[in-house]
Parts: structure tokens; C-alpha cells; sequence
């Protein structure tokens, strides 16, 4: 790649920090005075603060170990227990009654499970599966409804010392057969089925066709009763879940491992076209889960209902609706089914009838709620709100200024985090009672998070110019590797710099503030006539019209300029005949001629994941006129595909 992404958005609102004395951080003072304490002890800092964050068995004697770079370790002599972290410490100081989890099942029912009953079902869980030959080391896939048995079954996993690797539960059959091969696993977490749009997605018969596919090391399949659906059953090998925890003692002695012991495994899309297994270790992960659970989310345990709106099969799931907020010991909040079923006020009604403070979600959602109307939120009382948060994919600085207003009544800060799977936690955010936000940027990296934009030789590139973000420093949540493949861990990560930086694949200018503005995935950086333009810039210029509420931007091949922007367009309301030439110039008026669109679709829906990300390289294939070949098992609704291909 050579040349820097051209930065063409501009956005200037800025909005000052509601103030908060009693918050985690309350200033740019404390902030800044925290950044200095790493930058003159980078070791001895991240040391003061495991130590003061985590209850360890054992204490580490060494904080860093860097010898064997990009393969860093931390806290390894030091031994502890995850499970142990989010449940017995805050049983025995004495909140055992507090409440951990609230759930909402799709249909409307709800249990609440205290710190004290969660602590007894995860040990009834470990010891079921102690007794079915799982052990230390050994992995467990985790198929699962967002139900609170497939947190219980994580933290089991940790209590025991097994490696849990959680597949999302729309994904298909064959989709979890490479999961279960490629981490070896010996035993399956699944359910039956659990509810999904008012009826039941099986589940059970998606794990039996993935075992039938071949080869497997799985011993045991334990099964939830959750749909009520009908399932097929092979005797020896599945247990239900309910039978199997009836006969179990409530108490289960959590094992001490090291903190570089493999916590869980959690496999993202390959450009090879083979998922890679991300590794995340226990110590660091859980370190850096809790410190920005407080940073970012400024999460006060004796008083915040938090909830993080993402499936437990990705990472946001993982950090910010189980780890993060049970190891502080606060309240975290889980929804059974999709946010607009039976219609589009259901996240706001939850909201509203738990007191959730601190709402966290994605901007596909965001803007998906914004075309169904502002009567939805109005109808609920959101006054308890205080944070929000966006997370996976930069937001529009539009749909910001939407979310601040109909949301957060104007009171309520906004944190547009950037991290990824790989990083385990926030790495760049605002917070929430210190930082002045501008609409569209995640603003600063977090303490202890070293991140710059560089060019494709390494070299930091100016304010205002695109470039490449990348971390020059390690931290404790960084992945330790791609599980059984060292070469393509070090090949996809760190090889472009020569072990200098961590690369995130991201394009990001930083401003005359030093807020960083991310571009898109480098992959979907345009490169017409000689300029090469971010995406995301583009969408947000587009959304920016009160005519539309979502767009994605994907280029095309173009014999004069290399690549034609194509815009796959969801309108509010208005004449598609009239609008495609407003829409290019308005294009043209935020941005500059060089972003119009060449093409513009319009579409009733684009074509999402069920955990709400745009799936663009299926864009790209349509726009392209290319048949579609790649797997689109996870996509919400195929109806999308009918009709953009329609229009070819």
C-alpha cells in the first residue's frame, strides 16, 4: 500500500463533558496525570494497578515480559482465578444479594440471579463438568441463545480451568464444525433451540450436523432446555443441563492458573478464508476489562444497571456484558432476542422498566432505530440513562447527534469506543465526565494505550492526514497469538513493521486536537483516480441528508479511475428518481466532488449479520455484478440479496 487515505470529513461541533466530581476520572487533569504516570513507569504502573484490581493466588514478580516478542506475557508467574474474580470476592465481602445478572427473555420474562445464586450455578456447572472428563487445558465450545446459562457456562469454563471458545449462535453448522476442529474441542455447551423474532431457532440440530461432519474430538454435548423445540439425542454423548447440574454440589474449589493461561479462544473471519482462533489470556484480560469498565463506562457497582446490547459470541459480548462488569461486581443486564421484535421501542422499554444507566450498542442499531421514528423512544422514560456508548464500526456524526439528543435527552455523554477482538478492551474512547466529544471521533487513546497513525513505512504522519493506526506499545489484554498458528499471528500482525508496531488493520487521521477519527478498515479503502478515500467518510456524508438513514459505501472496478464509489442507500422517506443527483451533490457540498458517488442504490434494508455489522464484501460482490459465493448463513434477513441483485 503506498499513499495516504485522504481525509475529506470535517466536522467541527465540539460538546464540553457534563461534570461529575465523583466520577472515576473527573478531569483532562486526572486523565493526562494518569498517562504521565506510564509514560514515566510504563512497567511498575500496569503493576500497581493488577495488584490493587485483581485478587491473585499466588503474586507476580514480574509485570512485562517482552523476550520473546510479538509473543508478550503478563503477570506469568502470577496465579489467580477468573471465575473466583467475578464471584466468590464479592460473596464474601458481603454482596452476595446484590444483584449480577438481569435477564429478559424475548417473550417478556424475567429473572433476576444475585452474585450469591450465580456463584452456586457456575459451581454446580463446573462440577458437572468435571464429572463429564473436562479439565484443565481441555476447550469447550459454547453454542448458545443470550441466555443466562451461557454465562454460567463461561465462568465455569474458568472455574476449572478449561478454555472456552464461544461460537455465535446464528452461525452455521459448517461454520461450527471448523470452530470445534480447529480448538480441538472435547465438549459442547449448546441449547435446543432459543427465541428469536417470536419463534424458536434451533440450535441442537446445528451442533449434531457440525459432529456428523467428520473427525471431532468431542466427548459430550450438554444441552439446555430452552426452546421447547425437538431435538434428536445420541445416548453417551448428550447430557441435559438441567438434569446434569440437578445432582451437583452448590461448591466448587476455583483453580489457581497462571495468568498467562489460556482464557478463551474467539474466532474471527480469515482473509484466508479460514476463521482464526484469537487467544486471550486470563490475567491481563480481566485486568483490563475492569479498569475500562470504570474509565470509559465510569461504572459505579452499588448503583448502575450497565447493559451491552452485543451477542456473547463476539467480543464486546465477552469484555462488556460477562467479564467486565461481574469482575467489578455491578449489575449486567442480557436480552434474549432482537431489538425490534415485537416492535422497534423494545430496546427502549427495557431501558425503562430495569432503569438501565449505562446503555451500550452499535451504530448499524443506532441507525436502524432512527429510520423507524422518534415516536419509539418517546414512548419510554429513559431519564435514568446517564452514559452511552457506541461500539463496531465508527458512528456518523449524525446518528451521534441523534443518539445524544433522543436518547440521552441532551444530558447524557456519549463514548464512541474503538477496539477489536484482538485488543480485548477499549483502546481508544472518550470519558464520559473528562473528554470534550466531537460528533464521529473516538477522541484519545486510554492510559497506558500508546497508538499513532503512520504511513506504509512506518513513519507518523501528520495532523489531518490518513494514515495507519497502530500500537507501539504492548498492553495486558493484547491476544497472545492465533490458536496452533505462531506464523500467521506474527504474518498478520506484526510483520508489516517489523515487530515495531501492532497493526489493526484500521485507517485514522488524528486532528489539531490529537482526537483520532477512524477511516474504515484499510480493506475498504477506495483508492479513485489516484486518491485514496475512506468509506466511512463517505457514509457519513450521505447520512448526514435528512432524507436517509443508512449507508454503506463499497467501490467498484472501473477501467478510467481504478475504483467507482458505489452507494448502497436506506431512505427515511423521500423520491428515489429525485433524490440520487441531491444525494450526489450533497456528497459533493460536504466533501468535495472527488467522494460522489458514481452509483447510488437504494434498498429497503442493507444486508447485516444477525449481530447488526454490514456485511460489505457481499456489497462489493453486487456492486461488482460477481456472483455471490462466500457464506451468508449468519445474514438476518436473505430477502436483501433479492432485491440488490434485482438491480444489476
Amino acid at each position: 500500500m503506498s499513499g495516504a487515505i485522504e481525509s475529506i470529513l470535517n466536522e467541527t461541533r465540539l460538546f464540553l463533558p457534563p461534570e461529575n466530581s465523583a466520577a472515576c476520572i473527573a478531569s483532562m487533569e486526572q486523565y493526562h496525570a494518569l498517562r504521565k504516570r506510564f509514560d514515566a513507569d510504563f512497567s511498575g504502573t500496569w503493576g500497581e494497578l493488577a495488584e490493587q484490581h485483581i485478587h491473585w493466588r499466588k503474586p507476580f514478580s514480574t509485570v512485562l515480559d517482552d523476550t520473546d516478542a510479538p509473543f508478550f506475557k503478563w503477570f506469568a508467574d502470577g496465579e489467580m482465578n477468573v471465575s473466583e474474580n467475578c464471584l466468590d470476592r464479592h460473596v464474601d465481602a458481603g454482596f452476595g444479594e446484590r444483584t449480577a445478572i438481569i435477564w429478559e427473555g424475548e417473550s417478556g420474562e424475567v429473572r433476576q440471579i444475585s452474585y450469591a445464586a450465580l456463584l452456586s450455578d457456575v459451581c454446580r456447572a463446573a462440577n458437572a463438568m468435571r464429572e463429564l472428563g473436562v479439565k484443565k487445558g481441555d476447550r469447550v465450545i459454547i453454542y448458545m441463545p443470550m441466555i443466562p446459562e451461557a454465562a454460567v457456562a463461561m465462568l465455569a469454563c474458568t472455574r476449572i480451568g478449561a478454555t472456552h471458545s464461544v461460537v455465535f449462535g446464528a452461525f452455521s453448522a459448517h461454520a461450527l464444525h471448523e470452530r470445534i476442529v480447529d480448538a480441538g474441542a472435547k465438549m459442547i455447551v449448546t441449547a435446543d433451540g432459543g427465541w428469536r423474532r417470536g419463534k424458536v431457532h434451533a440450535l441442537k440440530p446445528s451442533v449434531d450436523m457440525a459432529l456428523g461432519e467428520g473427525s471431532n474430538k468431542v466427548e459430550h454435548v450438554m444441552v439446555v432446555r430452552r426452546g421447547g423445540n425437538a431435538v434428536a439425542w445420541q445416548e453417551g454423548r448428550d447430557v441435559e443441563w438441567q438434569q446434569a447440574l440437578a445432582g451437583q454440589s452448590d461448591i466448587c474449589e476455583p483453580l489457581a492458573v497462571s495468568a498467562e493461561h489460556p482464557m478463551f479462544i474467539l474466532y474471527t473471519s480469515g482473509s484466508t478464508g479460514s476463521p482464526k482462533g484469537i487467544v486471550h489470556a486470563s490475567g491481563g484480560y480481566l485486568l483490563w476489562s475492569m479498569l475500562t469498565m470504570q474509565w470509559v463506562f465510569d461504572f459505579q457497582t452499588d448503583s448502575d444497571v450497565f447493559w451491552c446490547t452485543a451477542d456473547i459470541g463476539w467480543i464486546t459480548g465477552h469484555t462488556y456484558s460477562v467479564y467486565g462488569p461481574l469482575a467489578c461486581g455491578g449489575t449486567t443486564l442480557m436480552y434474549e432476542g432482537v431489538p425490534t421484535y415485537p416492535d422497534a421501542g423494545r430496546l427502549w422499554k427495557i431501558c425503562a422498566d430495569h432503569g438501565v444507566t449505562v446503555f451500550y450498542t452499535a451504530p448499524t442499531a443506532i441507525r436502524a432505530l432512527i429510520k423507524a421514528g422518534d415516536a419509539w423512544p418517546q414512548q419510554h422514560d429513559l431519564c435514568k440513562l446517564r452514559v452511552l456508548g457506541t461500539v463496531g464500526e465508527p458512528i456518523n456524526p449524525e446518528a451521534w447527534i441523534w443518539y445524544r439528543k433522543m436518547i440521552g435527552g441532551e444530558r447524557c455523554p456519549i463514548v464512541d469506543t474503538w477496539w477489536q477482538t484482538e485488543t480485548g478492551g477499549h483502546m481508544i474512547s472518550p470519558l464520559p465526565f473528562a473528554t470534550a466529544t466531537k460528533p464521529g471521533s473516538a477522541c484519545l487513546p486510554l492510559p497506558g494505550v500508546f497508538a499513532e497513525v503512520v504511513d506504509a513505512e512506518g513513519e507518523p504522519v501528520g495532523k489531518g492526514q490518513g494514515g495507519l493506526l497502530v500500537v507501539s506499545k504492548p498492553w495486558p489484554s493484547m491476544l497472545r497469538g492465533i490458536w496452533g498458528d505462531a506464523e500467521r499471528y506474527r504474518d498478520t500482525y506484526w510483520n508489516k513493521f517489523g515487530n515495531r508496531y501492532y497493526f489493526a488493520g484500521d485507517g485514522a487521521r488524528t486532528d489539531e486536537d490529537g482526537y483520532f477519527w477512524i477511516m474504515g478498515r484499510v480493506d475498504d479503502v477506495l483508492n479513485v483516480a489516484g486518491h485514496r478515500l475512506g468509506t466511512m467518510e463517505i457514509e457519513s456524508a450521505l447520512v448526514s441528508h435528512p432524507a436517509v438513514a443508512e449507508a454503506a459505501v463499497v467501490g467498484r472496478p472501473d477501467e478510467i479511475k481504478g475504483e467507482a464509489i458505489c452507494a448502497f442507500v436506506v431512505l427515511k422517506s423521500g423520491d428515489v428518481e429525485s433524490l440520487a443527483g441531491e444525494l450526489r451533490q450533497h456528497v459533493t457540498s460536504e466533501i468535495g466532488a472527488i467522494a460522489k458517488p458514481d452509483e447510488i442504490r437504494f434498498t429497503d434494508n442493507l444486508p447485516k449479520t444477525r449481530s447488526g455489522k454490514i456485511m460489505r464484501r457481499l456489497l462489493r460482490d453486487i456492486a461488482a455484478g460477481r456472483d455471490i459465493t462466500q457464506d451468508i448463513s449468519t445474514l438476518e434477513d436473505h430477502r436483501v440479496i433479492e432485491q440488490l441483485q434485482a438491480q444489476r
